[in-house]
């Protein structure tokens, strides 16, 4: 077919209008088109199977150690006020733990040692008081006990607990006499939300004996 060269002008005109256009469509177009498979091709986030991250990372030391400041506490996950924070509560716990009359009900002895204690061990400590054979013989030995507490020894260091060794000295009334007694307990401080609180406790020389360098006392 023969075209003018006028026709030739208005079908080339034509042609780069569509060609043009079909240019902006594929420009617009395509990244819409191929979004969904990225998002798809996008591993997701894997949560880490190791311990726990420290709640008060440790700072660290960068200069040379000098032993007339070293500060340990820089390499702790705990600061200082924590650590010492940690060892009041296991301190109080221990004193506490050893404090009863015969005549106290289980529940009011759980309250005293609740601001110290996780749940679970606040738990422990009532049912403990209120077993029925150990009530019963307080009840008839009209049992009371003073402790005092002694902090001995860090036994562990956890990125978010501490073990404490601590002995818990006893001065027990009854209506046939009375005595002293001593026990030393592993006490695990954790931190509870905002707090620090004890979440376990068991004799020192249970399971780790070699650890107090000597075993339990009492």
């Amino acid at each position: 077919m023969n075209l003018s060269d006028r026709q030739r002008k208005i079908v080339f005109g034509v042609l780069v209008v569509v060609l043009a256009a079909v240019g902006v469509y594929l420009t617009v177009a395509s990244p819409t088109r191929h979004e969904p498979s990225h998002r798809t091709a996008r591993p997701a986030p894997v949560s880490g199977g190791g311990p726990a991250a420290p709640a008060s990372p440790p700072q660290g030391i960068t200069a040379q150690v000098n032993a007339g400041n070293f500060d340990i506490y820089r390499l702790l996950p705990f600061s200082q006020q924590e650590f010492a924070t940690a060892a009041d509560t296991a301190q109080k716990f221990v004193a506490a733990y050893g404090t009863y009359r015969f005549d106290e009900q289980p529940d009011a002895y759980a309250a005293r040692l609740r601001p110290l204690v996780s749940e679970q061990v606040a738990q422990q400590v009532a049912q403990g008081f209120a077993a029925p054979g150990i009530r019963q013989q307080r009840q008839q030995e009209q049992t009371v006990a003073s402790c005092t507490a002694t902090l001995d020894q860090v036994r562990d260091i956890g990125n978010n607990s501490i073990i404490f060794l601590v002995t818990g000295k006893q001065r027990i009334t009854k209506a046939g006499g009375g005595g002293d007694d001593s026990k030393q307990w592993a006490v695990t401080v954790a931190r509870d939300g905002n707090a620090l609180k004890v979440s376990a406790f068991e004799p020192a020389d249970v399971g780790q004996a070699g650890d107090t360098g000597g075993g339990g006392r009492g």
